[in-house]
């Protein structure tokens, strides 16, 4: 609890006894109304303050007015303990709400501690600790263990595992080393990191996003701008509406030549009065949506506001760029293909070796396999030949690395297969070794992935890209997608988003899937953008809607999860507040209801739908 709550914790259980022992004491008159008037003031003054400030600033209804004007009219009408009992239970519900929504803070809370405090900045050869806006691009700072790392930049000295849990939601730790990019927000675990930043901090990763979720709640759903709406019209509403009940009938008995009425029809009213607030609709609504975006954060997913997480849950359409969101986006060998009487160790040894001093995507993806450390001293008389390959000596023996082209060229005889990729064919001290198959790789559980969505009601799944039928139809047979439309151009991809945007029916929605580089046109006209996030690459925050942190396209259908509970949620507290309301107000009004049952549909429906809020919290992927 915080210190304010605290202090309404402790006021609510002086009242609760004050109201114990006053109720038990034999008093009438003038004594009772004040012994109930000391706890009356404790656990009301603060409402009793707002309510006289409201309407000093011309905004009369509010919830503060009705509990004011209900229970400062019971005192009047000598019902002591039940005005005195309003405002208590008033008290409890309103701490209630404040330790859901406080609890509700927590997954964003834990997302806004990534903010670094400190950066180590090597000055001279000296460590100097200094606020992370302070630091230069270029410059170079140093992260120990323990310490989060303040800005991005490039590994230049040392290795480390780093804790990514804050950015992406997974506990898995990543290694890094000399040479590799690191964010800032990750948790430095072992090892001294030398880093050379590459952004100053206000445009890092982690400023970004902390910017993205300070922001996510100005933008409302139409649910929460619905309620607003109808808490604006509804509570003056009431508010004459039992003016009417208090005067009418008392006037209509007194035309009519009978005794008025007047104790009765006012409490009555004040009965009315006190079920109308709106304090279950007002709170819980927001609080479900905000706690559907913490949620969503908690499992590595960037909402941008509560209205994209309702447009989430009526998602039909879900359109995917290929590289970099479906697969990979980076070359891997996939086969290799040995002559006869040589190991596949040989053939790629001698690739390796002969591309290791270039930084083709290529030529990474060869070394990488390659898995060991390639002494440079091995290679000479290298050559690059464009579009066609390298030639180079090899421990002294000539070879060559590269596509048809220079096999053709080199005259020699090769052999070719029938699989999706790159080919590259390798010689060595002219005898053709054989080939090896390079091409971008489906991700881990991307076929579950589309599987789940068509499990979530998503009408199709359709891919864009810009890569060659082939390679676009291996990737779509593997992945079970319903189209694919490969060799398009950034403006072909927008024309096959508005063809689907016109298809659809009403009340349905169309996302866009992409790694938010190169989409962003895609992203923005799509009713809404989801950008694998690259670990925070700012294209993907500033082009999407929503960004998933891992790069993970299983989150995708997490995403639509978590909106369709909040959403349900959501919907079954407006229905459950509007019903007992109503129905309560209207048994109020013909005498059927007294101030307690008042009291359970104000303080009863409020804690009861704030409960049902808090479930947004808590999504637990299967």
């Amino acid at each position: 609890m915080t210190k304010k709550q605290k202090k309404v914790f402790w006021r609510i259980i002086v009242a609760a006894v004050l109201v114990v022992v006053v109720s038990l004491i034999p008093v009438k008159g003038a004594a009772r109304f004040f012994l109930f008037g000391i706890p009356y003031l404790i656990i009301g003054y603060d409402i009793l303050k707002k309510a006289a400030l409201g309407i000093w600033h011309k905004q009369v209804f509010d919830e503060c007015f009705l509990m004011a004007i209900a229970t400062v009219g019971a005192f009047a009408l000598g019902e002591y303990r039940e005005g005195t009992a309003v405002m208590l239970f008033y008290q409890i519900g309103e701490l209630f709400q404040s330790y859901a929504v406080g609890k509700s803070r927590k997954n964003i809370t834990a997302l806004m501690d990534i903010r670094p405090d400190f950066a180590n900045l090597l000055v001279d050869g000296e460590e100097k600790e200094v606020d992370p806006d302070e630091v230069e691009v270029g410059s170079l700072i140093l992260v120990k263990p323990g310490e989060k790392i303040p800005l991005d930049g490039i590994v230049r000295e040392g290795r480390a595992t780093v804790n990514t849990s804050a950015l992406t939601g997974e506990s898995l730790p990543r290694e890094i080393e000399t040479g590799d990019e690191v964010i800032s927000g990750c948790v430095n675990m072992s090892g001294v990191l030398t880093i050379e930043t590459t952004r100053e901090f206000e445009e890092s990763t982690v400023s970004k996003i902390l910017e993205l979720v300070e922001n996510s709640s100005m933008k409302k759903s139409r649910s929460e701008n619905f309620i607003t709406r109808f808490a604006r019209y509804y509570t003056p509403a009431v508010c004459f509406l039992a003016l009417a009940v208090a005067l009418l009938p008392p006037i209509v008995q007194l035309a009519m030549g009978m005794s008025p009425l007047w104790a009765k029809w006012v409490i009555r009213a004040l009965t009315m009065l006190v079920i109308s607030c709106p304090c279950a609709l007002v709170i819980s609504i927001p609080l479900s949506f905000f706690g559907g975006i913490g949620g969503a954060s908690a499992q590595g997913i960037l909402v941008k506001g509560s209205n994209y997480l309702e447009i989430l849950s009526k998602t039909k359409y879900v359109l995917c760029d290929k590289t970099g969101t479906l697969t990979k986006g980076a070359f891997e060998v996939t086969a290799m293909h040995p002559a006869d009487g040589v190991s596949e160790g040989e053939l790629l040894e001698t690739a390796a070796v002969c591309e290791c001093f270039s930084n083709h995507p290529i030529s990474r993806s060869l070394k990488a396999a390659y898995g060991k450390e390639i002494d440079q001293e091995r290679l000479s008389d290298v050559e690059e030949i464009g579009g066609h390959g390298v030639t180079a000596k090899v421990d002294g023996i000539p070879a060559a690395v590269g596509n048809e082209k220079l096999m053709k060229k080199l005259g020699m005889t090769f052999f070719s297969t029938e699989e999706v990729g790159t080919q590259i064919h390798v010689v060595k001290d002219g005898k053709y070794l054989g080939l090896l198959m390079i091409a971008d790789v489906v991700k881990e559980g991307a076929k579950e992935a589309v599987a789940e969505l068509k499990r979530n009601g998503v009408k199709k799944v359709i891919m864009l890209t810009g890569d060659s039928k082939k390679a676009a139809d291996a990737v779509a047979t593997q992945l079970n997608v319903d189209e694919v439309r490969s060799e398009l151009l950034p403006s072909d991809k927008v024309d096959s988003v508005e063809a689907i945007l016109a298809l659809k029916n009403r009340g349905e929605c169309v996302a866009f899937v992409g790694d938010g580089m190169n989409d962003a046109p895609v992203l923005s006209r799509a009713d809404i953008g989801i950008a694998m996030g690259a670990m925070g690459s700012d294209a993907a925050i500033e082009a999407a809607d929503v960004v998933l942190m891992d790069d993970d396209p299983g989150k995708i259908a997490t995403a639509m999860a978590i909106s369709r509970k909040t959403l349900g949620i959501v919907r079954q507290n407006i229905v459950f507040s509007l019903v007992i309301k109503f129905a309560c107000l209207g048994l109020g009004a013909i005498g059927y209801v007294n101030m307690w049952w008042a009291i359970f549909a104000d303080v009863g429906v409020m804690v009861l739908a704030v409960l049902n809020a808090t479930r947004a919290l808590v999504y637990k992927r299967g």
